[in-house]
């Protein structure tokens, strides 16, 4: 009877996966108009007024002038995401703010998810293109339902089962949902209108459910979405769109629909800025840009110049470093020296198994080019700080290695769709007969390789020096870059440069006023003084409920003859250890991981690491970035725990154990002036 079931099975995946529909063709040419045409439909340039959001109160706690840690998630799907609704999400924003403010929620699989510390700050950021389109279709209710396009897509998540019938179908609803939609548009089935008012309509509740979530002093929220565009061969330039305020908005999110080319995006955001409405755009998976993200030359192929330089980082000055589908601090191929760059490395692009280059791929590298630039007189489109995010579908950031749920509903739910553990019999015998490609052999075992779950991670979070939780004060933050990330830890971190720190005391309780007065914030442009050599303020404090921290780092930056080079140094280490001066390294503090329980050493490592440097290789007027990076002890990754729990030795094809790490934005060293930005 297992076989059996294993055989229709198979079959229902191999039609899933095979593409012998009778509208295969159509598909395909569908899908190759979406990925070259820059115009699909018009973009709508109606303003609309929102109902004024809730006004801070008069008992909120006060703002602290020398600024608070908050942390966040700034990139976040529901069910109003096409794709989320196929992988199974039934999650509102509305639900979202509430697992964002430690309520419990329920997985697409239905099991519960809780934070187990609320959050600071969430934005729920849906797929602008086709935004609300797939409930429309999927609601037997609406006037959409009736037409041929949305008859597949009828009551998809009335019953959300996640065996492999269930997932057959919904890899179907996934790859051909965008195709089949775009059919229609082109022949005149589905007018343009009738999209963008279902759009519109799913604007409206996700700003409405952001207001209703926002509790000045406590909770913040965004209005924001997700511009989703790639390259034609689908390279990633995905970008999250985050509004400051939401009492005038557009009606409709520009999306892909409306340009393929991210300069169109930028277009739009300046003159809705010329209008008062303000927002910033912040790219994300560059990783798997296969070098698109971070060019040296513009849509048009022609190179960048200064014009192009301003209008980029005016709109876009930040960059998410980290999330579930990899980190693009920087790469083992392009920091050679780096002993901690393979971190949680993704090999292929988003959603394909194609390679994705390093070069202009991570954010290292990027900083780089813009120094490069800079150099040229082409000014600098790469000037831009850090922010972490999850990017999670189900409305829930998965934050915590010992608790990981995945970003794709009913798709990576357990350990063995996740990869961790090896197959079943069932889903190995029927991907055998059906899909052998979605299998791979690691030393004798059989494991599911759908879409390189198994390299996906338990990241990330934003995090930002405010003087108070607010929209105002928060987003203040984001356009001056006083920002950093973390890989899900809460870890605090902090970064000064100037010219008279060398001047204060680590231990005074005046030391981040005296250093704001004194010098320039992480995300801020030091200018050089002649022979005057800086001194940096580095500081960590480690999460209480994760590991200590074992190493503070400075990473350095500059061209030498035009040529890109790094450095990074150990700054501070754990008490009773030095760093080496030949080799800039703290040594080992001793701190493992038990692979059998995942129990870690306890006893070692620092609460905080803090100290003032001063570069030693420093060359006076020599443009140069800094940026702090800071690691915990080590602990055991989700896919260890997985397997432990599972009663399963830990794949060894996987790192076994990670350090989590935070990363601050860069302060630049310059001759030069910075490029304006809006305060």
């Amino acid at each position: 009877m297992i076989f059996r079931t294993a055989l229709i099975s198979a079959t229902v995946l191999l039609a899933a996966c095979s593409g012998d529909s009778p509208s295969a063709e159509e598909r395909a040419a569908a899908q190759e108009y979406y990925r070259t045409t820059n115009t699909v439909i018009p973009a709508v340039d109606k303003i609309m007024n929102f109902p004024p959001a809730p006004q801070a109160s008069a008992e909120r706690p006060p703002a602290n002038p020398d600024r608070n840690a908050y942390f966040g998630d700034l990139h976040v799907h529901t069910t109003y995401s096409f794709d989320a609704s196929a992988f199974g999400t039934t999650a509102t924003p509305a639900d979202a703010y509430r697992y964002a403010r430690g309520e419990m929620i329920l997985h697409p699989s239905g099991f519960e998810l809780q934070l187990k510390q609320p959050l600071d700050f969430y934005a729920v950021t849906d797929h602008a293109v086709f935004l609300g389109l797939i409930n429309e279709a999927a609601d037997t209710s609406t006037a959409f339902s009736t037409q041929d396009v949305a008859k597949p897509y009828h009551d998809i998540n009335a019953s959300v089962g996640g065996g492999l019938l269930d997932l057959s179908k919904r890899s179907k609803i996934f790859f051909n949902f965008i195709s089949d939609v775009i059919i229609q548009v082109r022949d005149g089935s589905i007018k343009d209108a009738e999209i963008n008012n279902i759009s519109g309509n799913a604007w409206q509740e996700t700003v409405k459910a952001a207001n209703a979530a926002y509790e000045p002093g406590t909770f913040t929220t965004f209005a924001g979405y997700e511009f989703t565009t790639s390259t034609a061969v689908q390279a990633n330039l995905h970008r999250n769109v985050i509004f400051r305020g939401t009492d005038r908005l557009p009606a409709v999110p520009f999306s892909r629909l409306n340009s393929i080319n991210p300069e169109g995006l930028w277009d739009w955001m300046d003159g809705l800025r010329a209008q008062g409405i303000e927002s910033l755009a912040i790219p994300h998976n560059s990783n798997g840009s296969d070098g698109a993200m971070f060019e040296l030359i513009d849509w048009a192929r022609n190179p960048i110049d200064a014009d192009y330089a301003q209008q980029r980082i005016r709109n876009e000055p930040l960059v998410e470093i980290t999330q579930i589908k990899g980190t693009s601090d920087t790469h083992p191929l392009l920091s050679e020296t780096d002993e901690w760059a393979s971190f949680e490395i993704l090999t292929s692009q988003p959603a394909t198994k194609l390679p994705s280059a390093p070069p202009g791929s991570y954010v290292r590298d990027a900083w780089l080019r813009g120094l490069a630039l800079e150099e040229k007189g082409a000014g600098n489109p790469y000037k831009f700080g850090v922010v972490g995010s999850t990017d999670t579908h189900i409305g829930a950031a998965s934050i915590d290695e010992s608790n990981h749920f995945g970003k794709v509903g009913i798709f990576d739910s357990t350990a063995e769709k996740r990869g961790s553990v090896p197959a079943s019999w069932l889903y190995g015998t029927a991907l055998k007969l059906a899909a052998p490609n979605m299998l791979t052999e690691v030393e004798g075992e059989t494991y599911l390789a759908m879409q390189s779950y198994e390299q996906w991670s338990a990241s990330g979070l934003a995090g930002v020096w405010a003087e108070e939780n607010t929209r105002e004060s928060i987003y203040a933050a984001l356009r001056r870059k006083e920002t950093f990330a973390t890989s899900g830890p809460r870890i605090r971190v902090r970064f000064f440069a100037g010219y008279e720190l060398s001047d204060l005391s680590l231990d005074s309780h005046t030391l981040i006023g005296d250093a704001y007065r004194s010098a320039e914030a992480m995300g801020g442009n030091l200018q050089a003084k002649g022979e005057q050599q800086p001194t940096f303020l580095a500081w960590a404090v480690a999460d209480a409920n994760t590991q200590p921290l074992q190493r503070l780092q400075i990473i350095k930056g500059w061209l030498e003859n035009g040529e890109h080079r790094e450095r990074v140094y150990d700054v501070a280490c754990p008490a009773g250890l030095k760093i080496d001066p030949n080799t800039q390294r703290c040594p080992d503090n001793g701190a493992r991981v038990d692979l059998s329980d995942c129990s870690t050493t306890a006893g070692v490592g620092a609460a905080e690491l803090k100290t003032l440097w001063r570069d030693p290789d420093f060359t006076p007027g020599e443009d140069a970035f800094y940026y702090v990076r800071t690691l915990e002890n080590p602990v055991c990754r989700w896919s260890t725990w997985d397997a432990i729990r599972s009663g399963n030795k830990p794949r060894p094809d996987l790192p076994s154990t990670i350090q989590e790490r935070a990363w601050s934005s860069p302060i630049w060293y310059s001759q030069t002036a910075a490029l304006s930005q809006i305060k």
